[in-house]
């Protein structure tokens, strides 16, 4: 029996907050990274409320030491770690033709080198136990395009490369790799952008936004023993935003 110990990066509101508490409901220890420590706190204190045990572990995880700090603080207390969730990520609508090389280096640092990096200081750990899950959180803007984030969307398409090509150099070892492209979800993220997110939302085919807990549902079932020939696979949550 596989210990199950999970990371799930940005966690400490909106969509990672609810994939967490989710995790958790089944059992599973979770590690809630977060570079906000109120947030991470605070979704770890549920996790705990709920029965679950729940760990912050604050820091910036795009950032190599701080992933090592993280990563050795959750193994201390929680074990080893057969269960990620690649979620942080930064969010920006600019021009094309405005965004400065800065922005597009921080966005890339944040949205794709930060997964890349702490995929690679956590499979090892999958690989010694037979078993693990990654699913990496992409966007709708990496299939369908989105004006004002090409920016965004090139570094979500990113994560899309990762997740097949993972997914087939782990096949055989016990290790599924999938991602979630979430379409209009409710978070305090989209709320705090220019979109109007109700008005917005009235004119896709379910009317409405998403919830957090959506994804995380998503998500629960790809980390599951039933997921276990689920890999390289496209679980989109977006009301019909986008088909495939």
């Amino acid at each position: 029996m596989v210990d199950k110990v999970a990371v799930v990066t940005g966690a400490g509101s909106g969509i990672g907050r609810a994939i967490a508490l989710r995790l958790s409901e089944q059992g599973i220890k979770v590690a809630v990274w977060d570079i906000n420590a109120q947030g991470a706190e605070e979704t770890a204190e549920l996790i705990r409320k709920g029965g679950g045990e729940g760990l912050a572990c604050i820091g910036d995880a795009s950032d190599e030491s701080q992933i090592d700090a993280s990563l050795a603080l959750t193994r201390e207390k929680l074990g080893a770690i057969t269960v990620l969730v690649n979620n942080a990520a930064l969010s920006d609508f600019c021009k094309f033709l405005d965004v400065k090389a800065e922005k597009l280096d921080q966005m890339i640092r944040i949205n794709l080198r930060g997964p890349f990096i702490l995929t690679q200081k956590v499979i090892p750990d999958m690989l010694s136990a037979g078993w693990g899950r990654i699913v990496n959180i992409s966007s709708s803007s990496a299939q369908a395009g989105s004006t004002g984030m090409t920016h965004y969307g090139a570094t979500k398409g990113g994560i899309v490369g990762l997740t097949k090509t993972l997914a087939i150099e782990f096949a055989a070892s016990g290790i599924t790799v999938n991602h979630v492209p979430p379409g209009f979800v409710d978070t305090p993220m989209l709320r705090a952008s220019p979109v109007d997110v109700d008005g917005f939302a009235v004119h896709t085919p379910m009317k409405r936004a998403g919830k957090p807990e959506e994804v995380a549902a998503a998500c629960a079932y790809l980390v599951s023993d039933d997921a276990g020939y689920v890999t390289g696979q496209t679980l989109s949550v977006n009301g019909g935003r986008y088909l495939q």
